[in-house]
């Protein structure tokens, strides 16, 4: 079937299909013309559990037949409010055309597009990270076209693969990809998302979700940690030029979260970092611990270090983290401007 088109001033025939993709690209093109400026854009940081490890709808024996997936926890009404704006009237998942992400697997093509599933590590739609609660809190919050840049890799310590520059010794490996893709995701903005109305951006905030692999070196990494976390947020804010650029820590979560010794060393050092008095307005420790759901509930029950894969676990922690970065855009150490 054929469809009418105006192109300039002369009608022209095309596919119907072609013509249902001209109106949508006019409709999201008007859309972002509509959008306040700057871009707002977040850096969401860190190693395997910002990286995403829940699951969406993979079922079977292999994940627990479906427990704590988030289709299963959405076919409880109980969970309706927690959940129904995820899907819109016709069921169909929810994809945010002003919120966007940018997330560079260390294998693996580029992820980059519209917020839903699929930027994970795995690259595929049965999974998710924070971001995506995250990017919904936000981009209710904001009137701006909103921009998450994660980067974050599995296995990586603050105590060498992120070590920043002024914790001295060699400059972890992983703190200088960081940068070198947070610079890439920005210079490549109309390239990555053509919708980007070229008005410029705001680096806005900076979010934090990291402990495990220090959490299993008590003996050098967790008494540094308090100290090398500081730095971090230091030096991320003089190489992006940014010196308020606002910073919520999440809690390193899993099942040992309650557990004496090195585990609450690190998650004292991360609330006493937020709680320094020269951090005091833009940066925020956010508890996540109680997020953390039973393994027999979950779909990858001998997966404690990622959270067992619990979907509600990964939400709450998305939500948690973007509702604490919209508090500290609120407050007035967070009118610092980017470019």
């Amino acid at each position: 079937m054929l469809a009418t088109h105006l192109n300039g001033s002369r009608l022209v025939k095309v596919p119907l299909v072609t013509f249902a993709a001209l109106l949508l690209a006019s409709q999201l093109q008007i859309y972002a013309n509509d959008a306040v400026s700057p871009l707002k854009v977040f850096i969401l940081a860190g190693q395997s559990n910002m990286e995403g490890q829940a699951v969406v709808d993979l079922d079977g024996k292999d994940y627990n037949d479906g427990k704590g997936t988030l289709v299963k926890l959405m076919g409880d009404p109980a969970n309706d409010a927690l959940f129904k704006h995820l899907k819109d009237e016709k069921g169909n998942w929810v994809v945010r055309q002003d919120v966007w992400v940018r997330y560079q697997r260390e294998e693996g093509p580029l992820l980059a597009g519209p917020l839903t599933f699929g930027f994970s590590v795995y690259g595929d739609r049965h999974h998710f990270g924070p971001e995506l609660q995250f990017g919904q809190v936000v981009g209710d919050a904001l009137e701006n076209q909103v921009l998450l840049i994660k980067t974050a890799w599995g296995g990586k310590s603050l105590y060498k693969d992120f070590r920043p520059p002024s914790s001295g010794g060699e400059v972890g490996p992983y703190y200088i990809k960081m940068l070198k893709e947070i610079r890439e995701g920005l210079a490549q903005l109309k390239r990555d998302f053509p919708l980007y109305d070229g008005r410029g951006y705001e680096l806005a905030g900076f979010v934090w979700y990291q402990g495990w692999n220090d959490g299993v070196d008590p003996k050098n990494a967790v008494p540094e940690y308090e100290q090398n976390l500081a730095n971090l947020i230091q030096d991320i804010r003089k190489d992006l030029g940014v010196p308020k650029l606002p910073v919520v820590v999440g809690e390193l979560t899993g099942p040992w979260v309650d557990a004496p010794g090195a585990w609450q060393t690190l998650r004292k050092a991360q609330a006493a970092v937020a709680a320094r008095q020269k951090f005091q307005g833009n940066v925020l420790f956010v508890p996540t611990h109680e997020f953390v759901r039973k393994a027999e509930e979950s779909p990858n029950p001998t997966h404690g270090h990622h959270e067992f894969g619990n979907a509600e676990t990964y939400f709450l922690v998305g939500d948690a983290l973007g509702k604490g970065m919209k508090s500290l855009l609120s407050a007035p150490a967070a009118k610092e401007k980017g470019r």
